[in-house]
């Protein structure tokens, strides 16, 4: 056994992994590198689309090439008791979530994203139940409307309901637009994505919420669940897209690079 897995091998444990990270390094050798949290799997397929997109704002931000270029990041994806056919318990559901913030920063992660929209109706007791940042889907999402007048937002019924993403607009600068009559298909399109129910289903449901969006009069549609990132590209002709998770995960990388330190790449 090599002298670095032996120092990996006693630092194991929980609240241990910052150490490992920053003292020893995953190479052997003496690093500073953060430790980015994700709290994910709500829903469950929204994870591995997040992921990526953050691996892609590293190649974007700064330059990452090669697999040590970039961030250590642990993923805890949680199954959390949110539903889209049924009532929520909100304080079941919020203690859950509470329970998997702590859990993450328990194993020594330097701030957290969390891809779910719904459990941001939450934020302030999520953010005051920890020590460590916890970036804000809502807030990142809205500043990034930035060449937008009139937008609605496609999200579930709870975080429409929740009104944070229209006070985050109106903050903004831009007029909400409401789709109320269209919310129905919007659920059906989480719940089958979520059950694995036939993609070209779910992209029909998809167009006629962006043609309801149309027929508003909005000129930009916020993509506010990060479930819908798993139907892929959701680009579209008829109107402009923003998406919520897009702008976290470049929140996420920036955060990453705060206080003007850049990694260290890896020669050619």
């Amino acid at each position: 056994m090599t002298t670095s897995m032996r120092k990996l091998k006693r630092a194991l444990g929980p609240g241990n992994l910052r150490t490992i990270v920053r003292r020893v390094g995953f190479h052997g050798k003496r690093e500073m590198k953060k430790t980015i949290g994700i709290l994910a799997g709500m829903g469950p397929r929204s994870t591995a689309p997040f992921v990526d997109m953050v691996v892609t704002e590293c190649q974007k931000q700064y330059g990452a090439r090669h697999t040590e270029d970039f961030p250590h990041m642990l993923i805890y994806s949680l199954p959390a008791p949110f539903y889209i056919d049924r009532p929520t318990d909100h304080a079941r559901a919020r203690a859950v979530v509470i329970a998997g913030l702590q859990r993450l920063e328990s194993m020594g992660v330097d701030f957290i994203a969390m891809p779910c929209n719904t459990a941001h109706t939450y934020y302030k007791d999520l953010e005051a139940s920890i020590r460590v940042p916890l970036l804000n889907i809502v807030t990142e999402a809205c500043a990034s409307l930035r060449d937008f007048r009139r937008v609605a937002i496609c999200a579930t019924e709870t975080t429409v309901n929740s009104g944070l993403y229209q006070e985050g607009i109106a903050r903004a600068g831009k007029e909400f637009v409401a789709t109320d009559g269209v919310q129905g298909k919007v659920s059906e399109l989480i719940t089958g994505i979520v059950a694995g129910r036939d993609r070209s289903q779910m992209r029909a449901l998809w167009s006629q919420f962006v043609e309801a969006a149309v027929d508003q009069g909005a000129d930009a549609l916020l993509v506010a669940c990060t479930e819908l990132n798993a139907l892929g590209e959701l680009e579209d002709q008829r109107i402009e897209i923003a998406d919520a998770t897009a702008a976290l995960a470049q929140a996420t990388v920036r955060k990453y690079l705060e206080g003007g330190a850049r990694p260290n790449l890896a020669a050619d």
